[in-house]
């Protein structure tokens, strides 16, 4: 018996014919950005969109445009500098909201302007106080004043699935009318069920009139669990665009997760026969861990598809049957997601091109420059530990953000532990406009002390909401990666670090959110009719 699996490879296969070809509209930088805890600056939007981008997003919702100044400038870098997806932004049925789109998007190879207006009776009565010819009315104005400014008009049901089918096919079939080229189906709040959803979606497509016209779109919260399972349901009734996020993150339990619904439709495609995206699924792994290390928050061992478990086996039976055949156990190919199978560990004699090979096969292709930064970070880490496992090689490979380099720097740290009576710490710290500043504290641990003394030599007051250390590889040698969350003024910010030091980690973490304050303090102001 040949010990090859058995699984097919979502790579292999012949190309389904582009009708069946369903569109990824990735809304990880608006609606995923927006859900607490995942904010990023607009240089990690920046770098979360190129990876966006180099996975394969037909469409990349960048932002809600006229939300804020800074909103507003992040969607217009990435207008400005991406190239490939089509760059959306959001904005309500309003003349402002619309033309803060229209210019943020005008660089964009690519645009589109996507609007939202609730239809459902709950907020018809109590937050929008419109009749339902109101409703319609606005739909269509919105639609209309989007279709001067862009070709590609998006409009969105806002909470369509708790709204009267009819009344939904009589809003759908307005803004077809008027110009929208793609209809959103929206679940909210997450309330829908698959057979629900799918029965909905054959009705809109048999009762909307020109829906020959138009893109339909499911758009799934994950409130009980079961948004991946919904837009599948809808792909099969018809959709032909899906809106979701890497991670599945998002407001309240989440939306869709992209890497899900790619993959879902790959290895069922017996059930989805000639449906395809344009996915680069060897990219999701390294896609999915560059958000994770942007945003401090980790990744479930047991996340589908892109988990630390989700290509592990620890039970006896499970092992034994792999051992005879991966597809005992396996339904798809960890490399078809971008998981290497191979667990190379490199050490202090190990070269540049080693080093390079490593980071092609973990999904990083670096330049010159970037690799010799990478190699140096690499031999002063291999110095510390005999052995360097790839979750370490994936960190420097990662990088830090470059919002959060200098301008203060760590020259001189040391941390005690007094035995019953709490620790101390002093610091050094070197500003890049020559100053030098010097500070101690003591506090309940080392890493405690090292905050409080660090926060008093920057001259900031943090409160600390949340504090999280991780082992990212194996022994006693491992690098722990420290994550902090605090409030300044009101604002949540997260630095994040990573050490075989854990004391050295949480006072680099703290001096990350500092130095994103200073670039703040500093930054020319926005405008947003820059």
């Amino acid at each position: 018996m040949t010990s090859e699996p058995a699984v097919e490879s979502a790579t292999q296969g012949e190309r389904p014919t582009q009708q069946d070809r369903v569109l990824i509209f990735d809304t990880t930088l608006r609606d995923g950005e927006q859900a607490p805890g995942f904010s990023m600056s607009r240089a990690q939007k920046l770098r979360m969109a190129q990876a966006l981008a180099d996975l394969g997003v037909d469409i990349l919702e960048a932002g809600f445009p006229h939300a804020s100044d800074d909103d507003f400038a992040s969607v217009k870098a990435i207008a400005s500098t991406l190239r490939g997806p089509r760059i959306c932004g959001l904005a309500r049925c309003q003349q402002g909201d619309i033309e803060s789109v229209a210019r943020a998007i005008e660089p964009a190879e690519k645009g589109r302007i996507h609007i939202f207006l609730a239809t459902s009776p709950l907020h018809r009565e109590f937050k929008l106080q419109m009749s339902k010819q109101q409703v319609i009315d606005t739909a269509v104005a919105g639609v209309e004043r989007a279709r001067r400014h862009c070709e590609d008009v998006e409009f969105s049901a806002e909470d369509a699935i708790r709204t009267e089918p009819e009344f939904l096919a009589e809003v759908f079939s307005a803004a077809i009318a008027a110009g929208a080229t793609t209809v959103n189906v929206p679940d909210t709040v997450g309330y829908t069920t698959p057979l629900e959803i799918a029965e909905l979606f054959t009705w809109l497509r048999a009762n909307v009139d020109g829906a020959e016209k138009a893109v339909f779109s499911s758009h799934c919260h994950d409130d009980l669990g079961m948004a991946v399972a919904n837009s599948l349901a809808a792909i099969s009734a018809g959709a032909r665009q899906v809106e979701c996020t890497i991670n599945g993150i998002g407001e309240r339990a989440g939306n869709a997760s992209l890497e899900e619904v790619v993959m879902a439709l790959r290895v069922r495609s017996d059930r989805f026969t000639g449906l395809h995206t344009a996915i680069r699924s060897q990219r999701l792994h390294v896609t999915a861990r560059l958000l994770a290390q942007i945003t401090g928050q980790p990744i479930a061992r047991n996340k589908a598809i892109i988990g630390a478990n989700a290509f592990a086996h620890e039970s006896g039976i499970h092992q034994h049957g792999m051992l005879k055949h991966r597809g005992t156990y396996e339904i798809m190919h960890a490399e078809d997601v971008g998981v290497s199978r191979t667990e190379l560990v490199l050490g202090k004699h190990s070269g540049r091109h080693a080093l390079r090979e490593r980071l092609l096969a973990l999904g990083h292709e670096l330049d010159d420059n970037v690799l010799d930064e990478v190699f140096t970070r690499f031999k002063t880490l291999a110095d510390k530990k005999r052995e360097v496992f790839d979750a370490d090689i994936e960190a420097m490979a990662l990088g830090r953000d470059p919002d959060a380099a200098g301008p203060w720097r760590i020259t001189h740290l040391h941390a005690t532990t007094h035995v019953g009576s709490g620790a101390s710490a002093s610091v050094r710290l070197s500003h890049d406009d020559g100053r030098v500043v010097s500070e101690a504290a003591i506090g309940d641990g080392p890493v405690d002390a090292v905050l409080r003394a660090v926060s008093r030599a920057v001259g900031h007051d943090f409160s600390v909401n949340e504090f999280q250390i991780r082992a990212l590889s194996e022994g006693g040698d491992a690098q722990g990666q420290a994550a902090i969350s605090v409030l300044h003024e009101g604002r949540e910010l997260r630095g994040q670090s990573v050490s075989t030091d854990i004391v050295e980690a949480a006072a680099n973490a703290i001096l990350e959110i500092a130095n994103r304050i200073e670039h703040v303090k500093f930054a020319a102001p926005l405008s947003v009719t820059a």
